[in-house]
């Protein structure tokens, strides 16, 4: 069996996804390796995302070890692979997700409640802003780059009093010790595919469709699927305030809340939900769809 050669980030978060991969591929009988490089979004720290080229930056020159057969397969974060693919690559698995909610970190505050009013909060997602200040609109939210090391560091330096980073990395990295509280969904949104993995191919690899496909968590396939839908619909990027989460009801229906923010900071969040069966991608993505629409007539504005 010819061996496959997994394209990732050299961040330890990138790096812990992508030998998670290669345990699951090697557990099915294949010989895996990786292949570790830095993209312009690890580079690029002085400035927000959304002022330098959005999330893409994290999956180009990934894609581009795909393109010329230097690698295989790619292991991003879901929440960033863009939501319309470059012609020629598609997103192959979604393998089973990780807790995706955000996470509260603090060295002396355990929870946003016990925060002072000024306080500082890290973060650079314009979502976790956006929310963060319908919750708390006294407190001081300020910019935080980095990978998820860099970012704790920050704060244990005392740059910020919190940070709010996603629960799944923390975990999976072993530093759930760091959480002092999570924000359940329907407090804070989480991004679409937070906490979900995405393994990317060349279109044209029908062998890899066909080994990836063991991996692949269908229920969290159509519910990711669905999120990104909504933010696809929505011409979501780092440049709007969106969230998109999915969960699964006890009655088997798909239950799609989705939130926007104005991205010039004026107050207010406009939220919506729907709920509808779904059992294939095509519903999957009508669901996502239709929150996107209640959005737009909720008065969320579309980029022009």
């Amino acid at each position: 069996m010819t061996p496959l050669v997994i394209a990732t980030r050299e961040s330890r978060l990138a790096l812990w996804q992508a030998r998670h991969v290669q345990s699951l591929l090697e557990a099915r009988g294949h010989a895996v390796s990786l292949l570790g490089m830095t993209t312009r979004g690890d580079q690029i720290l002085d400035r927000t995302l959304s002022k330098v080229g959005g999330k893409g930056l994290f999956v180009k020159e990934l894609e581009l070890a795909l393109e010329e057969g230097r690698a295989d397969l790619a292991v991003h974060s879901l929440k960033d692979v863009p939501m319309d693919l470059p012609a020629g690559f598609v997103l192959a698995c979604v393998p089973a997700r990780e807790d995706p909610r955000d996470a509260l970190v603090s060295p002396h505050h355990d929870s946003l409640a016990s925060l002072p009013a000024g306080a500082v909060v890290g973060t650079s997602s314009l979502r976790r802003t956006v929310l963060l200040r319908a919750l708390r609109p006294d407190l001081r939210i300020e910019p935080l780059r980095g990978n998820l090391d860099t970012r704790l560091r920050k704060l244990d330096e005392g740059h910020y009093a919190a940070i709010v980073l996603a629960a799944a990395g923390l975990k999976r990295l072993g530093l759930e010790d760091r959480i002092r509280a999570v924000f359940e969904p329907d407090v804070m949104l989480p991004s679409a595919g937070q906490g979900a993995l995405g393994i990317e191919v060349r279109a044209d690899r029908a062998d890899l469709l066909q080994a990836l496909a063991p991996l692949a968590s269908a229920a969290d396939t159509l519910a990711t699927g669905a999120e990104r839908a909504v933010s696809r619909a929505m011409g979501g990027s780092c440049s709007m305030p969106l969230a998109a989460h999915a969960r699964w009801q006890d009655d088997g229906a798909l239950r799609v809340d989705a939130a926007w923010g104005d991205p010039s900071g004026a107050p207010g969040v406009v939220k919506v939900q729907v709920v509808a069966p779904v059992s294939t991608p095509e519903q999957a993505q009508a669901l996502g769809q239709e929150a996107a629409r209640a959005l737009r007539e909720g008065g969320a504005a579309v980029p022009a």
